[in-house]
């Protein structure tokens, strides 16, 4: 969910390839809105962030998964020379400088970016003075975007998460809650603070009562009094995006918090999606279709001889989903691919 640059390659012995290959990611995204290229270039970082040694040409890292003769010449280039030609090029053009940058900015996607930038908006400053142009959480984003640039150490999540649970299991102890994202994966640092929340009596037959609106809504107002949650991005019926804060020590930053509410018989199938990675995801998705089933964050459902998902498989963990689809199960820590 974050969208900063940095990515999880503290200790990576291919860091600077990943950060030319995420910066090119970037810009297919952001600029020629070429979701298959900036797919490409991720899962090619991935791959490398994933390895335990330095890749040394790109013939050796053709031999890995994701990485195609087009990404190897990359890889060589950057080796020999310490650069990417085509990165140079895209860094001299200002908008695209520009759009990259006002994408940094949360609540701010490609195309408004664009916009701006059409419209002679091309820094934060410029952005700053024309904030009339953006929407609430668009001026949130900017509000905070030094502090959300920064990423959150693991020990900061661990303080978060204590105080969160401490005060949810006061409203009822029967609330489960789970930090996911990259803090799941075991990851020393995150872009932001993904929460699923479930109660027993919310489940996907009520989706339509009140009674979801009610547990999410108690819950952000329980943690605003305990002053944990200071600002809100957006409140629905089942998510919550705001910015939160250690209460009471000014030395911490203001970090993005996302708190997702989940029916409590699609809670393992939404802790499953949203732990991640992305590419982890697709890649169980994919093998979901080969043993004829189909799985996303809230079902898994197995295909009828015609192929029409029939009803949802009874999962009360993680491990349900990965035995049903004879899978080893996997932790968390090794989900990166």
């Amino acid at each position: 969910m974050g969208k900063r640059k940095a990515s999880d390659n503290a200790g990576n012995s291919n860091q600077d390839l990943c950060e030319f290959l995420i910066e090119l990611a970037n810009y297919e995204r952001n600029v020629n809105n070429n979701i298959y290229k900036y797919n490409a270039y991720r899962k090619a970082s991935s791959t490398l962030n994933s390895l335990p040694y330095r890749v040394t040409s790109g013939d050796a890292a053709k031999k890995l998964p994701g990485i195609g003769d087009k990404i190897a010449k990359k890889i060589d280039e950057f080796l020999s020379t310490g650069k990417l030609q085509k990165l140079e090029d895209i860094n001299k053009d200002e908008n695209n400088v520009a759009i990259n940058l006002l994408t940094r900015v949360s609540g701010i996607g490609p195309a408004k970016a664009k916009e701006l930038v059409d419209a002679g908006i091309k820094s934060l400053d410029d952005l700053r003075k024309h904030s009339d142009k953006l929407n609430h959480h668009q001026k949130l984003g900017l509000k905070y975007f030094e502090d959300f640039e920064e990423r959150i150490p693991k020990k900061e999540i661990e303080q978060i998460e204590k105080i969160m649970k401490d005060a949810i299991m006061k409203l009822s102890n029967e609330y489960i809650v789970t930090i996911c994202g990259s803090y799941r994966r075991g990851k020393k640092e995150s872009g932001d603070i993904d929460v699923l929340l479930t109660h027993p009596t919310y489940t996907s037959k009520e989706k339509e009562s009140k009674k979801k609106v009610l547990i999410l809504r108690n819950v952000v107002e329980c943690l605003e009094k305990k002053k944990l949650i200071v600002d809100t991005l957006s409140l629905g019926p089942t998510k919550f995006m705001g910015v939160c804060h250690i209460p009471n020590d000014d030395s911490k930053p203001f970090r993005r918090l996302d708190i997702i509410l989940a029916p409590y018989d699609q809670y393992y199938c939404a802790i499953l999606y949203f732990t991640g990675s992305d590419l982890f995801n697709k890649n169980m998705r994919a093998h979901a279709l080969e043993k004829k089933y189909t799985l996303n964050e809230y079902t898994l459902k197995c295909l009828t001889s015609e192929g029409v998902p029939g009803n949802a498989e009874i999962i009360t963990s993680e491990e349900d989903i990965f035995r049903i689809l004879k899978m080893p199960y996997k932790e968390p820590k090794d989900r990166d691919t």
